[in-house]
């Protein structure tokens, strides 16, 4: 049951994701359950079912050496919960990075939060529910993206949520648009002599259905579907960043990486991942000590850089 449970996850659904990584995440799923769903030139290693990957469980920060600075790991795909798919070696739920988030707000030794993102994006069910409580928490406190090395679809929305976005000249953001596949498998069934017999009530409820072509009802119904999470994505990037919804559209999904990102108004400044962490770390460690001497300070912030660097 659990590789038609992948299939379920996959097809059918809107995702907020880059194609790339769906075509592969389709081809692995497929395998699984003994069907050539290969659409580009996938090669997929073999997979024991001891060896089956895991969702990574995101950990509650904590301020690193005393630092005042919460990171909060953002790696792989992105799915609701961390039960309910495993396609990767890298995954992230959103409800655990909800729980990593609320710790860190709720910490009274948390003065900045930092996600730190490498992510292709993933599902759309929950993410806008994290990306509105992140953009809620930065009216309590500081929230910095570091795109080290990609916030694409799902994972960008969340960043478009922070109060600061952060990325190196060869990291990438955007991909704001959504994507999702459906699988005929109609014609197969027709040459290995198997007649697919569906009773249902509602006209809605066979809609996507794989053993038959889509209709063009089903269609229309799809494309107002995609129509309306497209413009949720949208409206979100373009109130969060503060751009205009025309601009946002026009980026078309595109990848934007460094500068170009900044001139796209995606990201707010090109900076290497190293350099922004001790930056934040010296913001934070002179807010936490005014009258402390210069050199002192200096010397607190560099060490709480290096801490901060082994979270990373």
């Amino acid at each position: 049951m659990k590789e038609h449970f992948l299939l379920h996850q996959l097809f059918n659904q809107p995702h907020l994701v880059l194609p790339d990584m769906l075509h592969e995440a389709v081809a692995w799923a497929g395998r699984r359950m003994g069907v050539q769903l290969n659409q580009v030139n996938v090669s997929l290693p073999a997979m024991s079912a001891a060896a089956e990957p895991r969702a990574e469980v995101a950990q509650v920060p904590s301020a690193a050496g005393g630092s005042g600075v919460a990171v909060i790991g953002v790696y792989g795909v992105l799915v609701p919960r961390s039960a309910n798919v495993a396609l990767c070696a890298r995954q992230a739920s959103y409800e655990a990075l909800r729980t990593a988030l609320n710790e860190a707000v709720a910490d009274a030794g948390v003065q900045h939060i930092v996600f730190d993102f490498d992510s292709p994006g993933g599902a759309v069910t929950g993410c806008f529910e994290l990306a509105a409580d992140i953009r809620a928490a930065r009216d309590i406190k500081p929230i910095t993206a570091i795109v080290h090395y990609s916030a694409f679809s799902a994972a960008y929305l969340l960043a478009s949520a922070c109060t600061e976005i952060v990325l190196s000249q060869t990291s990438g953001v955007g991909s704001v648009g959504v994507i999702m596949k459906h699988a005929d498998f109609s014609q197969q069934l027709a040459n290995d002599g198997v007649a697919v017999t569906t009773f249902y009530r509602g006209a809605r409820k066979n809609d996507l259905a794989p053993e038959a072509p889509l209709s063009e009802d089903a269609v229309a119904v799809v494309d107002q579907r995609m129509d309306f999470y497209y413009g949720l994505f949208a409206g979100a990037v373009t109130e969060y960043r503060g751009l205009k919804p025309e601009d946002v559209r026009a980026t078309e999904a595109g990848l934007y990486y460094g500068a170009d990102a900044v001139k796209a108004g995606l990201a707010d400044r090109v900076e290497p991942q190293q350099q922004a962490i001790n930056r934040i770390a010296a913001e934070v460690a002179a807010g936490r000590s005014k009258t402390t001497p210069a050199p002192r300070r200096r010397m607190v912030a560099q060490a709480l850089a290096m801490s901060m660097a082994t979270q990373l």
